[in-house]
C-alpha cells in the first residue's frame, strides 16, 4: 500500500500552501487533486489566444499572507488603477484614490457622488479597520446593510458605489454579509493595488505547487478521492481507479461544495457569480478601471476591459471585457433563473455608451460555488483537526478571500505538526 506522513486531498491554495509547509519541515506529503491541474477555484485557460480566468478574480499583493508566502515579483504583476467607474444616470465618473491619486480629488468631489453626510460616515466606518483591524475583528459585528444604517450611510456613495462594487466582491447584493468582514475586504482596497498576474490567477497556485514540489511534496492530478477512514492510527484514503494511500495524518482541503462529501461536517453556505467574457476588435474605452452600474439596471454588477490593465489577457489587436453577474440559488436547480446574454449585453453597453452586440461571446463561466458565505458574526478561525489523523483547510474555515484560504491551509499545517512533529527546522526559523 502507498504510504505516506501526510496526504493532502486538493490542490487549491490552501492546500498548496499546507504542502509547502509540511515538505519544508522535512514530512513526506502528497497531494491528491481531482482536477486536472492545480489551482481549485484559480484556474486560467486559454481560449482562442485570450486569457480565461475561471471567473474573476484579483490579486492584492497587500494582503500580509501573500507578502509572506508568495514571490509577488515572479508573478509580473499588472495592477488596476485603484477606483470605480460609476456609471449615474447623467453619464459616467470615475472615483480615483484620493491619496494616490490627489489631482483627481475635485473631479471627485464634484461627480455628485459624496455629499459632506455620506463622505463622514464612511470615514467614520473605514478609520476603526485602518488603524486597529484585530478590534474591529474581535469587536460587535452585525450586516452590512444594518453596520451602514447605523452609521447614516444612506445616499449615493452608497446606493450607487458601494452597493453595486461590493456585489461583486462579496457576491451578495443583499448586504446579508459580516460588517466587520467587509471592513477588513475594504481595508485591503485602501492599503493594496489589486491586479492580475501576467500569466492569469492560474499562476498563483502554480508558484504555489512548484514550490511544494521543490520542497520535496508530490502532487499527483487527476487523483479523485471517494472516501478515507482512520484505522489502527493511520488514515486511509481510497483513490478513485488507483490504489489506497496511506498516511499518519490527512488534511482535507477542498472546496465547500466537496467537504460533506468527505467528512461529517456540514455543507457550507456559498454564493455563485456568473462571469461573462467577450472580445472585441475595438475596446469601449482607454481605461483599465472597473466599472459598475450606479443605476442598478440589470444584472452586471462589474465589468472591465482587462486587456486594458493585463495586455497579455488578449492576443494583440483584440480586446478581452469581463461582466460579473450574481448567480442566484435558483440557477443551481433552474438553469433560466441565471441571467440571460441579452440582458448582460443590453447592460454592458450602457455601462460603456457602445453596440455590445458585436462582441464576441468567448466563455460564459457558472460558479455556483465562487464563494463561502461571511455572515455575522465574523469567525475567522474555525477547528481545525475534526478526527483521528484527520484536518480540515480551506477558506470556509476562515475568511472567503485568498488572504483566508493561505491562512488556513498554513494553520492545517501547524496543526499536523503539533500532532506528528517534524524532521528538520522550519526554514523561516520557527520551531515545528
Amino acid at each position: 500500500m502507498d504510504a505516506h506522513d501526510v496526504v493532502i486531498i486538493g490542490a487549491g491554495l490552501a492546500g498548496l500552501r499546507c504542502a509547502v509547509r509540511l515538505a519544508e519541515s522535512g514530512l513526506d506529503v502528497v497531494v491528491l487533486e481531482a482536477q486536472d491541474g492545480v489551482g481549485g477555484r484559480e484556474r486560467t485557460d486559454v481560449v482562442d489566444g485570450f486569457q480565461l480566468d475561471r471567473g474573476f478574480h484579483v490579486l492584492n499583493p497587500a494582503y500580509p499572507a501573500v507578502k509572506r508566502w508568495v514571490d509577488v515579483a515572479d508573478l509580473r504583476m499588472r495592477p488596476f488603477p485603484v477606483g470605480v467607474r460609476v456609471r449615474r444616470d447623467s453619464g459616467s465618473v470615475e472615483l480615483r484614490h484620493p491619496v494616490r491619486h490627489p489631482l483627481s480629488l475635485p473631479a471627485s468631489l464634484s461627480s455628485g457622488l459624496l455629499t459632506p453626510r455620506d463622505t463622514a460616515a464612511l470615514v467614520r466606518w473605514v478609520t476603526p479597520v485602518l488603524l486597529r483591524p484585530r478590534v474591529v475583528i474581535a469587536g460587535t459585528d452585525r450586516t452590512l446593510h444594518n453596520g451602514w444604517n447605523r452609521i447614516g450611510l444612506r445616499g449615493p456613495l452608497r446606493t450607487e458605489v458601494l452597493e453595486p462594487f461590493l456585489a461583486g466582491v462579496l457576491a451578495d447584493d443583499r448586504g446579508a454579509t459580516s460588517e466587520s468582514f467587509a471592513r477588513l475586504l475594504v481595508r485591503m482596497f485602501i492599503l493594496g493595488a489589486p491586479g492580475l498576474p501576467e500569466a492569469g490567477i492560474g499562476a498563483l497556485p502554480a508558484q504555489l505547487a512548484r514550490s511544494a514540489t521543490a520542497s520535496g511534496a508530490e502532487v499527483r492530478v487527476e487523483a479523485r478521492v471517494r472516501g478515507l477512514r482512520s484505522r489502527n492510527g493511520t488514515v486511509e484514503v481510497e483513490v478513485e481507479h488507483r490504489d489506497t494511500v496511506r498516511a499518519r495524518a490527512v488534511v482535507v482541503a477542498v472546496g465547500p461544495e466537496a467537504v460533506a462529501g468527505l467528512l461529517d461536517l456540514p455543507r457550507p453556505t456559498t454564493k455563485g457569480l456568473q462571469t461573462w467574457w467577450f472580445a472585441a476588435d475595438s475596446a469601449p474605452t482607454a481605461s483599465a478601471m472597473l466599472a459598475v452600474d450606479g443605476c442598478r439596471n440589470g444584472p452586471v454588477v462589474n465589468t472591465v476591459v482587462i486587456s486594458n490593465a493585463v495586455p497579455s489577457y488578449a492576443p494583440p489587436g483584440s480586446h478581452l471585457i469581463e461582466a460579473t453577474c450574481l448567480l442566484p440559488d435558483a440557477a443551481r436547480t433552474h438553469p433560466d433563473a441565471a441571467p440571460r446574454e441579452a440582458d448582460v449585453r443590453r447592460q454592458l453597453g450602457e455601462i460603456w455608451g457602445t453596440d455590445a452586440a458585436a462582441w464576441q461571446l468567448l466563455r460564459r463561466d457558472d460558479i455556483p460555488d465562487a464563494l463561502p458565505a461571511q455572515p455575522p458574526p465574523l469567525h475567522t478561525r474555525q477547528t481545525v483537526r475534526v478526527g483521528d489523523g484527520i484536518f480540515v483547510a480551506g477558506d470556509h474555515r476562515d475568511t472567503a478571500s485568498i488572504q483566508g484560504a493561505l491562512v488556513s491551509g498554513e494553520r492545517a499545517a501547524r496543526s499536523v505538526l503539533a500532532e506528528l512533529g517534524s524532521r528538520r527546522p522550519n526554514p523561516d526559523g520557527v520551531s515545528a
